[in-house]
């Protein structure tokens, strides 16, 4: 692996400095990248070659446009690292969506950061595979509507059946009266029966 040396720095500083950042990113549960400034990747951690089903001889030192026959060049990803991250240095929670040739779609959370080590510049590229994630996201949403059409179905077939019953209690007390009102009836026929 090549670094290269600057004029004011010196070559083992690079290293130390590249091999800290390979240590720190040896023990991350996301996948990592470590890419050059010509976008080679430098390293990869373990992480990396699990979830992307790719080994180091087929990652280190390739282009990240080629790797994995091309199926990392992705238009949303190739902006990000050549336009947004060169003018912000940081990039954070950047998602994409993309189908990869052995693991198949997954929606990828994407953080970035150029790191200068004297004169040579190394981004660090952090993917979270948040495609499980998303799926539960999209259930929920999913479920919540459905759930909101059966609540208004209900609420709807409450308020017919509330109808319903408020036109019965007004036939049974129209009932009711009309019955109060025949006794009434009834007892002045009784009354003037029995006066007679």
């Amino acid at each position: 692996m090549t670094i290269p040396v600057s004029r004011t720095g010196s070559k083992e500083s690079q290293e130390l400095a590249l091999h800290y950042m390979k240590t720190l990113v040896e023990v991350a549960r996301e996948s990592f990248l470590i890419l050059d400034s010509d976008l080679r990747v430098v390293c990869a951690n373990p992480t990396f070659y699990e979830n992307f089903k790719v080994s180091p001889e087929q990652t280190e030192n390739v282009f990240l446009y080629e790797l994995g026959n091309g199926q990392w060049n992705i238009p949303v990803l190739k902006s990000l690292l050549e336009e947004i991250l060169p003018q912000k240095k940081v990039v954070k929670d950047y998602e994409v969506t993309h189908t990869f040739q052995k693991i198949g779609e997954k929606t990828i959370c994407l953080n970035a950061r150029q790191i200068d080590i004297d004169t040579a510049h190394m981004i660090v590229l952090a993917m979270e595979d948040i495609t499980e994630r998303k799926e539960l996201e999209q259930k929920l949403a999913k479920y919540t509507t459905e759930l909101e059409v059966k609540v208004l179905e209900r609420t709807r077939e409450i308020g017919d059946r509330v109808k319903e019953l408020e036109s019965l209690n007004k036939v049974m007390v129209g009932r009711e009266l009309k019955m109060i009102e025949l006794k009434k009836e009834l007892e002045m026929y009784k009354r003037t029966a029995r006066v007679q």
